[in-house]
């Protein structure tokens, strides 16, 4: 029985510069994985395209960058047998087909030459083993051994082969399961997903940068809560982000409860995914209520309480970076800052926002004082529509008197009107402790509005405090 033609699919004039580069090598080769796969569900334009050759990729590469008129550089990396061409914004790699198999210690296979048959086995899923002929005989024509196409209708991710040896073989597949379906909307086939909370452990030899990019994908999808919440089911949560698996659960005594902060974290991600893509602010939605679980305190009196959690989460930020090898840089700052001061627009909405407050928030805040309250909107997970609006409505008011205040003051990225080389100056002073508190005085001042953001007012109330000092 023929299979069904897409030479649609391949109308790129590239595709034909491949083909006939492969002709005249005198080797098979196919158009294999994710492009094929987001063709039949009309995902956009490609930027990767993987190309496998029934004979060397590397060879191939070099043949087809030669007949391209920009010359583009070819990247060989003969460890793996690719070799890889950037072509009009597209990546183009190319890779002898192969068949693998694997040592228990390692996701590094043993590599030996093989059929397109051998190298779609290999293959993650069944989905990313469909591949398109660009051979003369059956140009565009559809080879799907596992029934990929079927179960791109179904919206189900499933192995080509046995699942326990598929992520037992390469754990960082099981990662790669949950992060198709969640970006997808896919459902893990029954025994897949099985199979994912049967090998969990093997997540222990794959590189936490390697995981990290995978969540990086999670959370940059429409809906990360789906991600995590397989991660949860899988138990591989817990090898990854303990923090985020202690938040779980709902503790009653005498009959007062407080809520399940994790599945309260995930409604989160989801609710500030719809408004960002600034990956670190979902970070920070991720991360905002990691301090809860070792904060958590009973008391007769008051209930439930997580006093000084912003504060203790924004510490644990920058020990789970560095456990995950994250950047340790402005990125994992900025996170720590958002966690830290994740309730303090709270405060400002439940009562009521006095200039100063205001100031003293966009002073703490900074250039980030609008991602802080983006977090906090996202943070009204009430089911209460009453509520809901009520929160709504108030952080409105917290933005519009942000907009008013800084108008007027001036605060964000505050700098101050007097210099602390005015202050020696004036005061005939060397480096001193005074210097110091002249400077937290006049910016206290113009905080509590006791005198305008102006360099003539601070300089009248920083003669007035030397005056106090004696000098």
């Amino acid at each position: 029985m023929s299979l069904p033609q897409y030479k649609e699919a391949l109308n790129n004039p590239i595709f034909k510069i491949i083909a006939d580069s492969a002709k005249e090598l005198d080797i098979e080769c196919y158009v294999i994985g994710g492009f094929v796969r987001d063709y039949l569900l009309q995902r956009g334009s490609p930027k990767d395209i993987d190309i496998v050759a029934v004979g060397s990729g590397i060879e191939l590469a070099k043949k087809v960058a030669s007949k391209l008129s920009s010359k583009p550089h070819v990247s060989v990396f003969k460890n793996f047998g690719t070799a890889m061409v950037k072509h009009q914004e597209i990546e183009i790699e190319f890779v002898g087909a192969r068949k693998e198999s694997y040592h228990s210690d390692s996701r590094k296979p043993v590599v030996e030459n093989g059929t397109l048959e051998d190298d779609q086995k290999r293959r993650d899923f069944t989905i990313n083993a469909l591949a398109l002929s660009l051979n003369a005989t059956n140009f565009g024509e559809l080879l799907d051994p596992f029934d990929g196409v079927l179960d791109l209708e179904k919206g189900i991710i499933k192995t080509p082969l046995e699942p326990n040896i598929t992520y037992s073989d390469d754990p960082l597949r099981m990662m790669r399961a949950i992060r198709f379906a969640t970006q997808l909307n896919f459902k893990i086939e029954d025994q897949s997903l099985k199979a994912i909370t049967e090998n969990k452990e093997r997540i222990k030899i794959i590189s936490n940068e390697r995981i990290v990019d995978e969540i990086h994908k999670i959370m940059m999808s429409d809906k990360p809560s789906k991600g995590f919440a397989l991660l949860n089911k899988t138990e591989l949560l817990a090898f990854i982000f303990p923090e985020l698996v202690a938040l779980q659960g709902i503790e009653e005594i005498e009959g007062q409860r407080h809520k399940d902060n994790f599945w309260h974290t995930l409604e989160v991600v989801d609710n500030i995914s719809k408004t960002t893509d600034n990956l670190w602010l979902r970070w920070a939605a991720l991360l905002h209520d990691i301090g809860k679980a070792p904060t958590k305190k009973f008391h007769k009196k008051i209930g439930w309480t997580f006093h000084g959690h912003e504060f203790v989460g924004s510490k644990m930020v920058y020990k789970l970076f560095k456990r995950l090898r994250m950047p340790l840089n402005d990125k994992m700052k900025f996170v720590q800052k958002m966690v830290r001061m994740s309730s303090r627009p709270i405060v400002l909405a439940e009562d009521y926002a006095t200039d100063s407050a205001v100031r003293r928030l966009v002073f703490d805040a900074g250039e980030h004082v609008e991602d802080l309250m983006t977090l906090c909107v996202a943070d009204i997970t009430t089911k209460n529509t009453r509520k809901q609006n009520k929160y709504k409505s108030n952080f409105e008011l917290v933005r519009k008197k942000i907009i008013e205040v800084e108008n007027r003051d001036q605060i964000r990225n505050f700098q101050p009107p007097v210099s602390g080389e005015e202050i020696m100056k004036t005061f005939n002073l060397k480096p001193s402790k005074e210097i110091g508190i002249i400077k937290e005085a006049i910016k206290e001042a113009i905080l509590e509005g006791e005198i305008p953001n102006e360099y003539e007012a601070a300089k009248k109330y920083m003669l007035l405090k030397g005056k106090e000092l004696g000098l």
